[in-house]
Order: C-alpha cells, then sequence, then structure tokens
C-alpha cells in the first residue's frame, strides 16, 4: 500500500474509533453523573517499516488512547429526598458485585428492606464502609458533609471519597468507575451534597452534534484520499502495462 493511501487508512481508523466514543456520550447525555470519554490522538510507526530510510513512509495518525472528562455537569432540580448531587471533586462510593464502585450519579432510593441503593440495586457506602440502614418512612435530611438525619436521628455520614490522580479509574458502566488496587484514595475535602438534586451529564448534546460534523466532514475527506491513491495506483499499473505492451 501507497503511503498515502495507508495515512488516509489510518486517518479513517482513528475517525471511526472516535465516532464510537462519541456515539456512547450521545447516548448518554441523559445519564444522571456520566463523564464523557474524549479521545487522545498519536502517531504510529511499525517496527517493520521504523528502520527504512524511506522519506516517504511516515507515522500514521491513531488514537492512542481514550480519557474521561472529570468536569462538573449541572446541578439539576428534582424535589426527591434521595437524589443526592455533588459540587467540586470526589465520588459516592457503593458496593457493586466485583467490588467498590464509585460514581457522581446520585439517583438513589430506600430498597423494600430499608437500605439506602442506587438505581441498580447497589448498596451505598457510608463511612467506614456501613451501609443506611432503617425501618421508618420518615424523609431523610442530608447535610452538605453527607451526614444523614431522619426524623431527628443520625444514620451516619456518606462515604465521599477522591483520588489523586482520577485518571486511573476505569469505566464500569457508563456512571461508574473502578479503581484499581494501586490507586490512592482521600476523602473528598471539597466535595458539597445537594440534597433533591442530581448532576447531569458532562456531555453536551450541542457539543457532541457539532464534534459529530466535524468527525463526518474529515471521514468524507480521508475516504476521497483512499480514492485518489487508489486511483493513482490504477493508472500507474495500467501505464506500465501499456508501456510493456
Amino acid at each position: 500500500m501507497d503511503p498515502l493511501t495507508a495515512a488516509a487508512a489510518s486517518g479513517l481508523q482513528s475517525r471511526m474509533d472516535a465516532m464510537d466514543l462519541l456515539a456512547n456520550n450521545l447516548a448518554n447525555t441523559s445519564t444522571s453523573g456520566f463523564k464523557a470519554d474524549r479521545e487522545f490522538y498519536s502517531t504510529y510507526l511499525s517496527s517493520e517499516i521504523a528502520s527504512t530510510t524511506d522519506p516517504a513512509v511516515g507515522p500514521s495518525p491513531v488514537v492512542e488512547r481514550q480519557w474521561t472528562d472529570f468536569t462538573q455537569g449541572t446541578l439539576m432540580n428534582t424535589g426527591n429526598a434521595t437524589d443526592l448531587a455533588l459540587s467540586g471533586s470526589g465520588f459516592f462510593t457503593a458496593n457493586g458485585p466485583n467490588g467498590i464502585l464509585y460514581t457522581r450519579n446520585g439517583n438513589f432510593r430506600i430498597s423494600p428492606q430499608g437500605v439506602l441503593v442506587t438505581a441498580e440495586g447497589y448498596p451505598v457506602r457510608l463511612a467506614r464502609g456501613q451501609t443506611l440502614q432503617t425501618q421508618s418512612t420518615d424523609p431523610l435530611q442530608v447535610a452538605p458533609d453527607g451526614e444523614i438525619m431522619q426524623g431527628g436521628n443520625a444514620l451516619g455520614q456518606l462515604e465521599l471519597v477522591d483520588f489523586s490522580d482520577p485518571s486511573q479509574l476505569s469505566k464500569a458502566a457508563p456512571a461508574y468507575f473502578q479503581a484499581p488496587a494501586s490507586a490512592t484514595t482521600k476523602p473528598a475535602s471539597n466535595a458539597q451534597v445537594s440534597q433533591g438534586k442530581l448532576e447531569t451529564s458532562n456531555a453536551a448534546p450541542a457539543e457532541a452534534a457539532a464534534r459529530m460534523v466535524s468527525l463526518l466532514r474529515n471521514f468524507e475527506m480521508l475516504q476521497k484520499a483512499v480514492k485518489i491513491g487508489t486511483d493513482m495506483n490504477r493508472q500507474a499499473i495500467e501505464e506500465v502495462a501499456r508501456v510493456g505492451s
């Protein structure tokens, strides 16, 4: 494959990878606490040709990795006493099926067993790893520091944690994250809890739509480049065949 076609084909692949990330962002614009994924571009030169001296052979564009944008979403009023939102950096924690999960989605509820759980049914963690248990139907009162009261009785304080390096987190679901064993956690001292609110997704639909249009235009240009390269190769082969005959 000639350098023009190879570079264009690599560019097409990187745009397809970026489109997959963008499609996932668009699908979760209404998911509370969702954090958008972005792509980090780099270039790649295969080891087989890295030692060649051909100046026409250059590195190809690729999506080297993706990264998560942890910027704050907008707080939306719901009026539901078990809906909680965080302002500032930090995460709620929950006991997932395979370990602790971290989330900005505070769409919680009280289960029939009287446990505060996430929308998926995972128990929400309090300080020291406990879970909230109540048999009362009285509404909860949640203070900005995460202290939970019910009918004048203290039920515990939400476990709010932050990370020295949030980029170590990996997504376990659209609004859930997992942390490797090497990740360093710390109390989310700058986070404040707002009751009766939810944090919206930070994947803005208008921005995502504009980004999609840009990617589609890039994709079309690269397709034209592949076609030009293919046509040039075909014409070269036909010319050689004509001269040889």
